[in-house]
């Protein structure tokens, strides 16, 4: 069953609430973005990026030809172009720092550069921002060797490519809060650019509401078991926050919310938005921060206490992933252009675009969400504050099984305290903000209210 963001709900038995019959509402701004995104438009990012030879952190940075200073620079003046279309309000740096030698992947004290635009809200009063991101820097099979080509095609000018062409349409529009697109640096180095871009969001205390890191979107042909998957990605999301507190951890364990935290709602909410907009696409929520005792560029903004999570294709190929480029055995190794689904990775930017614009136009989430425990009844009441800023058209309030992964039934309502019959020994609930063209909030899960 796929849920969709608004869906009329029928009551049939006589309990104390008011529900108002209103179906699923497509935005027609979002479905117009979502005609632009061409995937002729990515494969040529891809192809220049790979034109570089090698992206790798600590190559070259002098040639305009070669390493990831020349790519860094063709980055920027892409989103300059970008700029001409948005009124002035999508600004761009290279947010260059120091990194100390590590002992590790970073040999000597090194100066990289994360490439920033930063889509400035219209309403100033909204200081919510949001994150979008893919890696700029590739490697060969030596995490060390900067000097080899290293194309990098799908690891990861492909969540680079997806990133630009959301910064190319979104910046053609105007959202109430601040956008930023980015192309960190140092990945396979150990995640430095991104920990760098996190870094600052704590110091600067920024309402970093979601982070979205794209890494390997491109391929739909996995090595070894020969699978081709071009109708599923993966979205990997964290359980328990890294910086819960002893207050949070024990609401968790006393409420059984081990798989509702906000990286987990904000998965299942890319979901919904994904199966109401983007055809031929299911979303595979993956429960784990990343893969198998791996991380990525979410993973420094989930340390810090932020909403973030990863798209990852379904299938990975090992034959084109941190490998030389060669032939062996007629086999042709290396992480080239011509081993990608650009079909594929269109959709899966759609997937991108349609949560990002979704979001970028909600309302605030509701606060002080709860739900009633101080009676032992089948029925279930919810209540919570309506969000300040931007009008609410409504409420959704998600259910689902305890053992279910994803929302089953939505019911909309109208007020801010809700009575239904669905027992909180037997689902777990979530309150999300709508507006009136459907753009609704991340859920926010009750906590009880004696």
């Amino acid at each position: 069953m796929k849920p969709n963001p608004i869906t009329t709900f029928i009551l049939f038995v006589c309990f104390s609430i008011t529900t108002f019959a209103q179906t699923t509402v497509d935005d027609p701004e979002i479905k117009k973005m979502l005609t632009e995104v061409k995937s002729e438009n990515m494969e040529a990012t891809v192809r220049k990026l790979v034109s570089f030879g090698t992206r790798h952190t600590l190559s070259d940075t002098k040639s305009n030809t070669r390493g990831i200073g020349a790519a860094q620079r063709w980055v920027k003046s892409e989103f300059e172009k970008y700029a001409l279309a948005s009124g002035g309000r999508l600004t761009s740096v290279i947010d260059f720092f120091t990194i100390k030698a590590d002992g590790k992947r970073i040999a000597t004290d090194s100066q990289l550069g994360n490439v920033m635009a930063t889509l400035k809200g219209t309403d100033p009063t909204d200081d919510r921002v949001m994150i979008i991101s893919g890696h700029l820097d590739s490697r060969a099979s030596d995490v060390m060797d900067a000097k080899s080509d290293a194309p990098g095609a799908n690891d990861d000018a492909s969540g680079v490519a997806a990133m630009m062409e959301l910064a190319r349409i979104m910046s053609q529009r105007e959202f109430p809060f601040t956008l930023i697109f980015v192309a960190v640096v140092g990945e396979e180095q150990g995640l430095y650019g991104a920990k760098h871009l996190a870094d600052l969001a704590k110091e600067g205390k920024w309402n970093l509401i979601a982070m979205l890191n794209n890494d390997m979107i491109g391929n739909s042909l996995s090595s070894g078991t020969l699978l081709r998957d071009n109708t599923r990605v993966r979205v990997f999301s964290e359980t328990i926050p890294y910086l819960e507190t002893e207050a949070e951890s024990k609401m968790r364990k006393s409420t059984n919310r081990d798989n509702d935290s906000p990286s987990r709602q904000l998965a299942r909410y890319i979901k919904t938005v994904t199966n109401q907009y983007v055809d031929q696409l299911d979303i595979n929520l993956v429960y784990r921060n990343d893969r198998f005792l791996r991380g990525g560029d979410h993973t420094p903004f989930s340390q810090n206490g932020f909403t973030a999570i990863r798209f990852c294709e379904m299938n990975e190929n090992y034959d084109h992933q941190h490998q030389n480029v060669r032939k062996e055995n007629n086999i042709q190794y290396g992480d080239l252009p011509e081993f990608m689904d650009f079909e594929y990775m269109k959709k899966v930017t759609c997937s991108n675009l349609a949560t990002f614009s979704n979001l970028a136009w909600s309302p605030k989430a509701p606060t002080n969400v709860g739900i009633e425990v101080k009676d032992l009844t089948n029925f279930s009441t919810l209540l919570w504050t309506a969000p300040e800023g931007k009008a609410v058209y409504g409420y959704n309030i998600l259910i689902r099984e305890t053992g279910s992964q994803h929302w089953e039934k939505t019911i909309f309502v109208k007020d801010t305290k809700a009575e239904i019959p669905y027992s909180k020994d037997n689902f777990f609930f979530a309150v999300q903000a709508v507006d009136a063209l459907g753009h609704s909030s991340l859920p926010v899960f009750p906590i009880p209210i004696r």
